[in-house]
Protein backbone atom coordinates (compact mmCIF):
# COMPACT_ATOMS: atom_id res chain seq x y z
CA UNK A 1 0.00 0.00 0.00
CA UNK A 2 1.30 3.49 -1.09
CA UNK A 3 1.62 5.79 2.22
CA UNK A 4 -0.96 8.59 2.28
CA UNK A 5 1.00 11.76 2.90
CA UNK A 6 0.72 15.15 3.37
CA UNK A 7 4.55 16.12 4.00
CA UNK A 8 7.65 14.03 3.30
CA UNK A 9 8.56 11.41 5.79
CA UNK A 10 11.94 10.06 6.60
CA UNK A 11 12.05 6.78 8.03
CA UNK A 12 15.78 6.44 10.24
CA UNK A 13 17.92 3.86 11.88
CA UNK A 14 20.88 4.51 14.13
CA UNK A 15 24.01 2.63 15.10
CA UNK A 16 25.53 3.74 17.91
CA UNK A 17 28.49 3.26 20.28
CA UNK A 18 26.24 2.20 22.43
CA UNK A 19 22.59 2.76 24.46
CA UNK A 20 23.54 6.08 26.68
CA UNK A 21 21.99 8.96 24.46
CA UNK A 22 23.59 11.51 26.75
CA UNK A 23 27.46 9.29 26.42
CA UNK A 24 27.20 7.65 23.50
CA UNK A 25 27.74 8.77 20.00
CA UNK A 26 25.96 7.71 16.54
CA UNK A 27 28.27 5.76 14.03
CA UNK A 28 26.01 4.79 11.55
CA UNK A 29 22.14 6.63 10.25
CA UNK A 30 20.40 5.23 7.02
CA UNK A 31 17.31 7.51 5.67
CA UNK A 32 14.54 6.36 3.72
CA UNK A 33 13.10 9.44 2.10
CA UNK A 34 9.33 8.86 0.91
CA UNK A 35 8.21 12.32 -0.96
CA UNK A 36 4.14 12.47 -1.31
CA UNK A 37 2.40 10.65 -3.94
CA UNK A 38 5.96 9.09 -4.66
CA UNK A 39 7.13 5.16 -3.62
CA UNK A 40 10.87 5.64 -4.73
CA UNK A 41 11.98 6.02 -1.33
CA UNK A 42 15.48 7.82 -1.29
CA UNK A 43 18.16 5.99 0.58
CA UNK A 44 21.21 7.44 2.07
CA UNK A 45 23.61 6.05 4.62
CA UNK A 46 26.50 7.75 6.25
CA UNK A 47 28.84 6.12 8.79
CA UNK A 48 30.38 8.51 11.19
CA UNK A 49 33.52 8.84 13.13
CA UNK A 50 32.20 9.23 17.04
CA UNK A 51 34.07 11.88 18.96
CA UNK A 52 33.48 12.84 22.31
CA UNK A 53 32.64 16.19 23.58
CA UNK A 54 36.72 17.17 23.43
CA UNK A 55 36.39 16.41 20.23
CA UNK A 56 38.95 13.01 20.94
CA UNK A 57 37.90 9.73 18.50
CA UNK A 58 35.91 7.35 20.61
CA UNK A 59 36.44 3.84 20.86
CA UNK A 60 33.62 1.43 19.29
CA UNK A 61 33.15 -1.23 22.44
CA UNK A 62 33.51 -4.86 21.34
CA UNK A 63 30.15 -5.05 22.47
CA UNK A 64 28.61 -2.96 20.37
CA UNK A 65 30.56 -3.99 17.17
CA UNK A 66 29.25 -7.65 17.90
CA UNK A 67 25.56 -6.20 17.45
CA UNK A 68 26.20 -4.17 14.62
CA UNK A 69 29.63 -5.28 13.30
CA UNK A 70 31.01 -1.80 12.87
CA UNK A 71 34.80 -1.17 14.51
CA UNK A 72 36.93 1.44 14.43
CA UNK A 73 38.80 1.17 11.28
CA UNK A 74 35.29 1.43 9.18
CA UNK A 75 34.70 4.97 10.42
CA UNK A 76 38.62 6.43 10.72
CA UNK A 77 38.33 8.33 7.33
CA UNK A 78 34.74 9.03 8.01
CA UNK A 79 33.33 12.52 8.72
CA UNK A 80 32.19 13.29 12.62
CA UNK A 81 28.58 14.06 12.98
CA UNK A 82 28.89 18.16 13.07
CA UNK A 83 30.70 17.71 10.04
CA UNK A 84 27.25 16.17 8.13
CA UNK A 85 24.88 18.01 10.69
CA UNK A 86 23.67 20.91 8.70
CA UNK A 87 23.19 19.11 5.34
CA UNK A 88 21.69 16.18 7.32
CA UNK A 89 19.63 18.47 8.71
CA UNK A 90 18.33 20.17 5.52
CA UNK A 91 17.40 16.58 4.35
CA UNK A 92 14.77 16.46 7.15
CA UNK A 93 13.64 19.84 7.08
CA UNK A 94 9.92 19.57 6.74
CA UNK A 95 9.70 15.77 6.78
CA UNK A 96 7.73 13.60 9.60
CA UNK A 97 9.76 10.80 10.90
CA UNK A 98 9.60 6.85 10.95
CA UNK A 99 11.52 4.38 12.47
CA UNK A 100 11.09 1.19 14.63
CA UNK A 101 12.02 2.30 18.32
CA UNK A 102 12.74 5.27 17.19
CA UNK A 103 10.97 7.61 20.13
CA UNK A 104 12.63 5.95 22.17
CA UNK A 105 15.72 5.90 21.22
CA UNK A 106 16.85 7.05 17.56
CA UNK A 107 14.81 10.47 17.93
CA UNK A 108 16.82 11.17 21.42
CA UNK A 109 19.98 10.09 20.27
CA UNK A 110 20.10 12.28 16.99
CA UNK A 111 18.37 15.53 19.06
CA UNK A 112 21.24 15.15 21.38
CA UNK A 113 24.03 14.46 18.77
CA UNK A 114 22.22 17.96 16.76
CA UNK A 115 22.81 19.69 19.57
CA UNK A 116 25.79 19.05 20.49
CA UNK A 117 26.83 20.14 16.70
CA UNK A 118 24.87 23.19 17.36
CA UNK A 119 22.75 22.67 14.66
CA UNK A 120 18.91 23.96 15.67
CA UNK A 121 16.46 21.48 14.26
CA UNK A 122 13.18 21.76 15.74
CA UNK A 123 11.90 18.45 15.56
CA UNK A 124 8.73 18.71 17.63
CA UNK A 125 6.58 20.33 14.88
CA UNK A 126 6.89 16.78 13.20
CA UNK A 127 4.28 13.77 13.70
CA UNK A 128 6.51 10.71 14.43
CA UNK A 129 5.62 7.21 13.16
CA UNK A 130 7.54 3.91 15.79
CA UNK A 131 6.23 1.02 13.72
CA UNK A 132 7.58 -0.85 16.52
CA UNK A 133 4.85 0.34 19.32
CA UNK A 134 2.50 -0.28 15.75
CA UNK A 135 3.55 -3.95 15.99
CA UNK A 136 4.07 -4.33 19.70
CA UNK A 137 0.21 -3.08 19.95
CA UNK A 138 -0.92 -5.62 17.36
CA UNK A 139 1.47 -9.10 17.55
CA UNK A 140 3.95 -8.19 20.17
CA UNK A 141 7.85 -9.17 18.54
CA UNK A 142 11.30 -7.87 17.03
CA UNK A 143 11.99 -6.04 13.90
CA UNK A 144 13.59 -9.25 12.17
CA UNK A 145 10.21 -11.30 13.54
CA UNK A 146 8.10 -8.18 12.47
CA UNK A 147 9.66 -8.43 9.30
CA UNK A 148 8.84 -12.18 8.74
CA UNK A 149 5.60 -11.78 9.83
CA UNK A 150 4.75 -9.07 7.91
CA UNK A 151 6.55 -9.23 4.49
CA UNK A 152 7.23 -13.08 4.96
CA UNK A 153 11.00 -12.78 4.41
CA UNK A 154 13.93 -13.33 6.86
CA UNK A 155 15.69 -9.65 7.19
CA UNK A 156 18.94 -9.92 5.63
CA UNK A 157 21.85 -7.94 7.13
CA UNK A 158 19.80 -7.07 10.19
CA UNK A 159 21.51 -4.55 12.44
CA UNK A 160 23.18 -2.57 9.86
CA UNK A 161 21.20 0.52 9.17
CA UNK A 162 19.88 0.55 5.75
CA UNK A 163 18.39 -3.01 6.26
CA UNK A 164 17.28 -2.06 9.29
CA UNK A 165 15.67 1.04 7.66
CA UNK A 166 14.36 -0.60 4.46
CA UNK A 167 12.55 -3.18 6.45
CA UNK A 168 10.77 -0.34 8.90
CA UNK A 169 9.09 1.50 5.71
CA UNK A 170 8.09 -2.04 4.09
CA UNK A 171 6.92 -3.30 7.58
CA UNK A 172 4.28 -0.18 7.80
CA UNK A 173 3.47 -0.81 4.14
CA UNK A 174 2.44 -4.11 5.31
CA UNK A 175 0.34 -3.15 8.60
CA UNK A 176 -1.58 -1.05 6.50
CA UNK A 177 -2.74 -3.85 4.03
CA UNK A 178 -3.32 -6.00 6.94
CA UNK A 179 -5.24 -3.86 9.46
CA UNK A 180 -8.33 -1.93 8.46
CA UNK A 181 -8.55 -0.58 11.15
CA UNK A 182 -5.30 1.28 10.68
CA UNK A 183 -5.34 4.75 9.27
CA UNK A 184 -3.17 5.72 6.31
CA UNK A 185 -2.62 9.42 7.50
CA UNK A 186 0.74 9.58 9.19
CA UNK A 187 -0.80 12.26 12.06
CA UNK A 188 -3.09 9.15 13.14
CA UNK A 189 -0.15 6.60 12.93
CA UNK A 190 1.73 9.13 15.09
CA UNK A 191 -0.82 9.41 17.54
CA UNK A 192 -1.43 5.51 17.51
CA UNK A 193 2.46 4.45 17.77
CA UNK A 194 3.14 7.60 20.48
CA UNK A 195 3.31 6.06 24.38
CA UNK A 196 3.67 9.44 25.95
CA UNK A 197 3.30 12.83 25.02
CA UNK A 198 7.00 14.27 25.87
CA UNK A 199 8.25 17.29 26.06
CA UNK A 200 11.38 16.23 25.58
CA UNK A 201 12.61 13.92 23.35
CA UNK A 202 14.41 11.30 25.79
CA UNK A 203 10.85 11.09 28.35
CA UNK A 204 12.26 12.54 31.27
CA UNK A 205 9.57 15.96 31.06
CA UNK A 206 6.00 14.56 30.05
CA UNK A 207 2.75 16.21 29.08
CA UNK A 208 -0.32 15.62 31.84
CA UNK A 209 -4.04 15.88 30.47
CA UNK A 210 -3.81 19.43 30.99
CA UNK A 211 -0.73 20.10 29.23
CA UNK A 212 1.69 20.88 31.75
CA UNK A 213 4.52 19.02 31.71
CA UNK A 214 5.17 16.77 34.28
CA UNK A 215 8.14 14.94 35.49
CA UNK A 216 8.89 11.85 34.23
CA UNK A 217 11.22 9.95 36.56
CA UNK A 218 12.13 10.39 39.87
CA UNK A 219 10.96 11.03 43.25
CA UNK A 220 8.60 13.78 41.59
CA UNK A 221 6.99 11.44 38.88
CA UNK A 222 3.76 12.88 37.71
CA UNK A 223 4.53 16.63 39.53
CA UNK A 224 4.46 19.45 37.42
CA UNK A 225 8.15 20.91 37.05
CA UNK A 226 6.65 24.69 37.38
CA UNK A 227 5.74 23.76 40.56
CA UNK A 228 8.75 21.81 41.60
CA UNK A 229 11.28 24.26 40.73
CA UNK A 230 9.63 26.58 42.49
CA UNK A 231 9.33 25.13 46.10
CA UNK A 232 12.82 23.50 45.53
CA UNK A 233 15.26 25.59 42.73
CA UNK A 234 18.05 23.84 43.75
CA UNK A 235 16.47 20.28 41.82
CA UNK A 236 16.71 22.45 38.81
CA UNK A 237 20.42 23.11 39.17
CA UNK A 238 21.39 19.31 40.26
CA UNK A 239 19.46 18.39 36.66
CA UNK A 240 21.70 21.06 34.86
CA UNK A 241 24.91 19.15 36.79
CA UNK A 242 23.71 15.75 36.12
CA UNK A 243 23.76 13.13 33.30
CA UNK A 244 20.81 14.62 31.35
CA UNK A 245 20.32 15.06 27.50
CA UNK A 246 20.84 18.31 26.19
CA UNK A 247 17.70 18.55 25.05
CA UNK A 248 16.15 18.06 28.56
CA UNK A 249 18.28 20.67 29.84
CA UNK A 250 17.16 23.08 27.14
CA UNK A 251 13.82 22.23 28.11
CA UNK A 252 13.25 22.82 31.73
CA UNK A 253 15.47 25.49 31.03
CA UNK A 254 13.01 27.36 29.18
CA UNK A 255 10.65 26.38 31.94
CA UNK A 256 12.52 27.98 34.59
CA UNK A 257 12.84 30.86 32.36
CA UNK A 258 9.03 31.02 32.31
CA UNK A 259 8.90 30.94 35.95
CA UNK A 260 11.29 33.91 36.21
Amino acid sequence: MQLNLKNPIVFFDLETTGVDIVKDRIIEISLVKVAPGSDEPVVKTRRIKPVDDNGQVMHIPEEATAVHHITDEDVADMPTFRQIAKSLAELIKGCDIGGFNSNRFDVPMLAEEFLRAGVNIDLKKRKFVDVQTIFHKKEQRTLSAAYKFYCGKDLEGAHSAEADTLATLEILKAQLDRYDDLPNDIAALAEYSQQNRTADYAGRILYDEKDREVFGFGKYKGQSVEEVFRKEPSYYDWMMNGDFPLYTKQVITQIKTRIK
